[in-house]
Protein backbone atom coordinates (compact mmCIF):
# COMPACT_ATOMS: atom_id res chain seq x y z
CA UNK A 1 0.00 0.00 0.00
CA UNK A 2 1.33 3.17 -1.07
CA UNK A 3 2.30 5.55 2.10
CA UNK A 4 0.06 8.33 1.34
CA UNK A 5 -2.85 5.70 1.53
CA UNK A 6 -1.45 4.12 4.18
CA UNK A 7 -2.11 7.54 6.43
CA UNK A 8 -5.06 8.49 5.28
CA UNK A 9 -6.04 4.66 6.31
CA UNK A 10 -4.41 5.08 10.12
CA UNK A 11 -5.86 8.87 10.12
CA UNK A 12 -9.43 7.37 9.35
CA UNK A 13 -9.52 5.15 11.89
CA UNK A 14 -8.08 7.73 14.63
CA UNK A 15 -10.77 10.24 13.68
CA UNK A 16 -13.28 7.25 13.83
CA UNK A 17 -11.99 6.07 17.43
CA UNK A 18 -12.32 9.73 18.71
CA UNK A 19 -16.71 10.32 17.94
CA UNK A 20 -18.32 10.28 21.17
CA UNK A 21 -20.81 7.53 20.87
CA UNK A 22 -23.80 8.06 19.44
CA UNK A 23 -27.25 7.34 22.13
CA UNK A 24 -28.03 4.98 19.52
CA UNK A 25 -25.11 2.55 21.00
CA UNK A 26 -25.82 2.52 24.24
CA UNK A 27 -27.79 -0.57 24.47
CA UNK A 28 -26.51 -3.08 26.70
CA UNK A 29 -27.47 -6.03 24.99
CA UNK A 30 -25.55 -7.44 21.45
CA UNK A 31 -27.39 -8.19 18.19
CA UNK A 32 -27.84 -11.66 19.72
CA UNK A 33 -28.99 -10.66 23.43
CA UNK A 34 -31.34 -8.94 21.88
CA UNK A 35 -32.88 -11.42 19.56
CA UNK A 36 -33.02 -14.30 22.31
CA UNK A 37 -36.40 -15.01 23.95
CA UNK A 38 -37.47 -12.86 27.12
CA UNK A 39 -40.03 -13.71 30.02
CA UNK A 40 -42.54 -12.45 30.48
CA UNK A 41 -42.52 -11.48 34.05
CA UNK A 42 -46.12 -9.36 34.19
CA UNK A 43 -48.30 -8.13 32.08
CA UNK A 44 -51.48 -6.75 31.27
CA UNK A 45 -53.30 -5.90 28.66
CA UNK A 46 -56.36 -4.35 29.70
CA UNK A 47 -58.67 -6.48 28.17
CA UNK A 48 -61.14 -6.80 31.28
CA UNK A 49 -63.94 -4.50 32.16
CA UNK A 50 -62.02 -3.57 35.21
CA UNK A 51 -59.23 -3.67 37.09
CA UNK A 52 -57.61 -6.94 37.74
CA UNK A 53 -57.50 -6.78 41.47
CA UNK A 54 -54.93 -10.29 41.50
CA UNK A 55 -52.24 -7.66 39.96
CA UNK A 56 -52.74 -4.19 41.25
CA UNK A 57 -53.95 -1.93 44.11
CA UNK A 58 -55.72 1.28 43.99
CA UNK A 59 -54.46 4.27 46.14
CA UNK A 60 -57.08 6.21 47.81
CA UNK A 61 -57.44 9.34 49.25
CA UNK A 62 -54.98 9.70 52.29
CA UNK A 63 -52.02 9.56 50.28
CA UNK A 64 -50.63 13.02 49.00
CA UNK A 65 -47.07 14.17 47.77
CA UNK A 66 -46.09 17.30 45.97
CA UNK A 67 -48.22 19.89 46.24
CA UNK A 68 -50.85 17.54 44.14
CA UNK A 69 -54.26 19.43 43.43
CA UNK A 70 -56.50 15.93 43.35
CA UNK A 71 -56.68 13.59 45.32
CA UNK A 72 -57.49 9.72 44.77
CA UNK A 73 -60.06 7.27 44.60
CA UNK A 74 -60.93 3.99 43.68
CA UNK A 75 -63.95 4.97 41.35
CA UNK A 76 -64.72 3.59 37.67
CA UNK A 77 -64.80 7.38 36.99
CA UNK A 78 -61.55 7.87 37.47
CA UNK A 79 -59.94 4.16 36.65
CA UNK A 80 -62.24 3.65 33.67
CA UNK A 81 -62.08 0.75 31.01
CA UNK A 82 -62.47 0.80 27.09
CA UNK A 83 -62.85 -2.62 24.94
CA UNK A 84 -60.57 -3.15 22.00
CA UNK A 85 -61.47 -1.26 18.84
CA UNK A 86 -62.30 2.21 20.86
CA UNK A 87 -59.84 3.70 21.05
CA UNK A 88 -57.61 4.29 17.40
CA UNK A 89 -54.29 3.09 17.27
CA UNK A 90 -54.67 0.78 20.17
CA UNK A 91 -53.67 -2.96 20.17
CA UNK A 92 -56.66 -4.10 22.55
CA UNK A 93 -58.37 -2.71 25.27
CA UNK A 94 -57.39 0.81 26.71
CA UNK A 95 -57.00 1.93 30.79
CA UNK A 96 -58.54 5.33 31.45
CA UNK A 97 -56.88 7.41 34.20
CA UNK A 98 -59.23 10.36 33.76
CA UNK A 99 -59.46 12.98 36.25
CA UNK A 100 -62.62 14.14 37.40
CA UNK A 101 -64.15 18.22 39.06
CA UNK A 102 -65.16 17.39 42.43
CA UNK A 103 -65.25 20.53 44.10
CA UNK A 104 -64.82 20.45 47.99
CA UNK A 105 -63.68 16.55 47.90
CA UNK A 106 -63.05 15.78 51.98
CA UNK A 107 -60.03 13.51 52.41
CA UNK A 108 -59.72 11.41 55.24
CA UNK A 109 -56.54 13.39 56.59
CA UNK A 110 -58.76 16.56 56.31
CA UNK A 111 -57.58 18.16 52.96
CA UNK A 112 -60.08 19.49 50.60
CA UNK A 113 -59.34 19.16 46.77
CA UNK A 114 -61.43 20.32 43.98
CA UNK A 115 -60.83 17.27 41.56
CA UNK A 116 -60.18 13.27 41.87
CA UNK A 117 -58.07 10.90 40.06
CA UNK A 118 -56.44 7.21 39.62
CA UNK A 119 -53.64 5.95 40.82
CA UNK A 120 -52.64 1.83 40.68
CA UNK A 121 -49.80 0.09 41.56
CA UNK A 122 -48.32 -3.66 41.75
CA UNK A 123 -46.99 -3.10 45.24
CA UNK A 124 -47.52 -5.94 47.30
CA UNK A 125 -48.75 -7.92 44.17
CA UNK A 126 -45.55 -7.44 42.35
CA UNK A 127 -42.11 -6.46 41.85
CA UNK A 128 -39.05 -7.31 40.21
CA UNK A 129 -35.16 -6.77 40.44
CA UNK A 130 -33.74 -6.30 37.18
CA UNK A 131 -35.29 -6.10 33.65
CA UNK A 132 -37.05 -4.21 31.04
CA UNK A 133 -40.57 -2.36 32.30
CA UNK A 134 -42.55 -1.04 29.24
CA UNK A 135 -45.73 0.31 28.88
CA UNK A 136 -47.64 1.95 25.56
CA UNK A 137 -49.69 5.45 26.29
CA UNK A 138 -50.80 8.52 25.03
CA UNK A 139 -51.65 11.21 27.22
CA UNK A 140 -53.16 14.84 26.28
CA UNK A 141 -51.95 18.53 25.02
CA UNK A 142 -53.22 19.74 28.06
CA UNK A 143 -50.70 22.38 30.65
CA UNK A 144 -50.37 21.32 34.01
CA UNK A 145 -51.58 17.95 34.08
CA UNK A 146 -48.91 15.10 35.77
CA UNK A 147 -49.65 11.56 34.31
CA UNK A 148 -46.51 9.26 34.86
CA UNK A 149 -45.27 5.68 34.47
CA UNK A 150 -42.52 4.61 37.40
CA UNK A 151 -41.38 2.28 39.15
CA UNK A 152 -40.62 2.22 43.26
CA UNK A 153 -38.92 0.12 45.78
CA UNK A 154 -40.76 -1.05 48.93
CA UNK A 155 -38.88 0.98 51.83
CA UNK A 156 -38.54 4.29 52.76
CA UNK A 157 -38.37 7.29 50.44
CA UNK A 158 -35.60 8.08 48.75
CA UNK A 159 -33.34 5.49 49.83
CA UNK A 160 -35.84 2.56 48.20
CA UNK A 161 -34.93 3.77 45.07
CA UNK A 162 -36.97 5.56 42.45
CA UNK A 163 -37.23 5.10 38.78
CA UNK A 164 -39.63 7.49 36.41
CA UNK A 165 -39.90 5.97 32.94
CA UNK A 166 -42.24 8.90 31.91
CA UNK A 167 -43.22 11.81 33.64
CA UNK A 168 -45.41 14.59 31.33
CA UNK A 169 -46.24 18.07 32.56
CA UNK A 170 -48.21 19.11 30.09
CA UNK A 171 -46.01 20.31 27.39
CA UNK A 172 -46.67 17.89 24.40
CA UNK A 173 -43.09 18.08 22.82
CA UNK A 174 -41.00 16.35 25.72
CA UNK A 175 -41.47 13.93 28.39
CA UNK A 176 -39.01 13.38 31.12
CA UNK A 177 -37.12 10.81 33.15
CA UNK A 178 -35.43 10.49 36.96
CA UNK A 179 -33.38 8.65 39.41
CA UNK A 180 -34.13 9.16 42.95
CA UNK A 181 -32.23 8.36 45.93
CA UNK A 182 -29.88 8.94 48.58
CA UNK A 183 -28.00 12.20 47.82
CA UNK A 184 -29.96 12.42 44.89
CA UNK A 185 -33.71 12.99 45.41
CA UNK A 186 -36.78 15.67 44.56
CA UNK A 187 -34.31 18.05 42.61
CA UNK A 188 -32.20 15.46 41.26
CA UNK A 189 -28.97 16.25 39.04
CA UNK A 190 -30.10 12.51 37.27
CA UNK A 191 -33.05 13.51 35.30
CA UNK A 192 -33.19 14.50 31.80
CA UNK A 193 -36.25 15.29 28.96
CA UNK A 194 -36.51 14.49 25.27
CA UNK A 195 -37.89 16.06 22.96
CA UNK A 196 -39.74 14.58 20.10
CA UNK A 197 -39.00 14.92 16.57
CA UNK A 198 -40.93 17.01 14.58
CA UNK A 199 -44.09 15.34 13.00
CA UNK A 200 -45.02 13.31 17.12
CA UNK A 201 -45.86 14.47 20.17
CA UNK A 202 -47.24 13.06 23.48
CA UNK A 203 -50.72 13.04 21.78
CA UNK A 204 -49.32 9.58 20.15
CA UNK A 205 -49.34 6.29 20.98
CA UNK A 206 -45.77 5.67 22.46
CA UNK A 207 -43.80 2.66 24.26
CA UNK A 208 -41.84 3.88 27.12
CA UNK A 209 -39.39 2.08 28.62
CA UNK A 210 -36.91 1.36 30.65
CA UNK A 211 -33.70 -1.49 30.76
CA UNK A 212 -32.55 -1.86 34.00
CA UNK A 213 -29.11 -3.96 34.92
CA UNK A 214 -26.94 -3.77 38.37
CA UNK A 215 -24.03 -1.70 36.54
CA UNK A 216 -26.82 1.05 34.34
CA UNK A 217 -30.25 2.19 33.82
CA UNK A 218 -31.22 2.94 30.21
CA UNK A 219 -34.29 5.04 29.39
CA UNK A 220 -36.03 4.45 25.97
CA UNK A 221 -38.98 5.79 23.51
CA UNK A 222 -39.91 3.10 21.14
CA UNK A 223 -37.55 1.77 21.38
CA UNK A 224 -34.95 4.62 21.44
CA UNK A 225 -32.36 5.01 23.90
CA UNK A 226 -33.12 8.47 25.40
CA UNK A 227 -31.01 8.45 28.58
CA UNK A 228 -28.55 6.20 30.32
CA UNK A 229 -27.63 6.45 33.99
CA UNK A 230 -24.58 4.39 34.85
CA UNK A 231 -23.76 2.96 38.36
CA UNK A 232 -20.44 5.28 38.42
CA UNK A 233 -22.95 8.03 37.50
CA UNK A 234 -25.29 7.48 40.76
CA UNK A 235 -22.78 6.84 43.09
CA UNK A 236 -20.56 10.32 42.34
CA UNK A 237 -24.24 11.39 44.33
CA UNK A 238 -25.13 8.67 46.59
CA UNK A 239 -25.52 4.88 47.45
CA UNK A 240 -26.87 2.98 44.42
CA UNK A 241 -30.22 2.43 44.70
CA UNK A 242 -31.31 -0.30 42.46
CA UNK A 243 -30.39 -3.44 43.45
CA UNK A 244 -33.80 -4.27 45.40
CA UNK A 245 -37.05 -5.08 43.89
CA UNK A 246 -39.23 -2.02 42.82
CA UNK A 247 -43.21 -2.19 42.05
CA UNK A 248 -45.21 -0.73 39.16
CA UNK A 249 -47.06 2.67 38.90
CA UNK A 250 -49.48 4.60 36.89
CA UNK A 251 -51.19 7.69 37.83
CA UNK A 252 -52.66 10.91 36.71
CA UNK A 253 -51.89 13.71 39.08
CA UNK A 254 -52.35 17.59 38.46
CA UNK A 255 -50.60 20.63 39.02
CA UNK A 256 -48.20 20.34 42.20
CA UNK A 257 -44.74 20.82 42.16
CA UNK A 258 -43.52 19.44 38.74
CA UNK A 259 -45.53 20.99 36.97
CA UNK A 260 -45.90 24.53 38.87
CA UNK A 261 -41.65 24.75 38.59
CA UNK A 262 -42.05 24.05 34.73
CA UNK A 263 -45.34 26.27 34.01
CA UNK A 264 -44.73 29.26 36.73
CA UNK A 265 -49.02 29.00 37.05
CA UNK A 266 -50.24 29.67 40.59
CA UNK A 267 -54.08 30.36 39.80
CA UNK A 268 -56.75 28.95 39.93
CA UNK A 269 -54.58 25.93 41.28
CA UNK A 270 -51.22 25.56 42.01
CA UNK A 271 -49.49 24.57 38.08
CA UNK A 272 -53.01 24.08 36.79
CA UNK A 273 -54.26 26.67 34.27
CA UNK A 274 -57.98 27.49 33.63
CA UNK A 275 -58.26 26.33 30.75
CA UNK A 276 -57.45 22.72 31.81
CA UNK A 277 -59.66 23.03 34.50
CA UNK A 278 -62.47 23.85 32.14
CA UNK A 279 -61.15 20.81 29.84
CA UNK A 280 -61.09 18.48 33.45
CA UNK A 281 -64.76 19.50 33.49
CA UNK A 282 -65.68 18.52 30.13
CA UNK A 283 -64.39 15.09 30.75
CA UNK A 284 -62.12 15.13 27.32
CA UNK A 285 -58.67 15.10 29.10
CA UNK A 286 -57.34 11.44 30.10
CA UNK A 287 -54.01 9.12 30.48
CA UNK A 288 -54.52 6.17 27.43
CA UNK A 289 -52.45 2.82 28.75
CA UNK A 290 -52.56 0.26 26.19
CA UNK A 291 -50.68 -2.45 27.79
CA UNK A 292 -47.89 -2.40 30.44
CA UNK A 293 -45.01 -5.32 30.55
CA UNK A 294 -42.05 -6.31 32.65
CA UNK A 295 -39.62 -8.83 30.85
CA UNK A 296 -36.26 -10.30 31.61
Amino acid sequence: MPKRALAIVVLSGLLASCQPAALSDIAPQTAADAAAPRAVLFEDDFDAPTLDRSKWIVVGPDFWVNNEQQAYVDSPETIRFLPAGSVEGAEDGVLLLQPKFEPGFKTPTGRTADFVSGRITTRGKFDFTHGTASARIKMPDAVGVWPAFWLLGNGEWPGTGEIDIMEYVGEKDWTAVALHGPGYSGDTPLVNRYFFEDGTDVTEWHVYSVDWSPQEIIFKIDGKPTYRATRAMVEHYGRWAFDTPKFVILNFALGGAYPSKTNGITKPYDGLPQETVDRVKKGDIAMYVDWVRVER
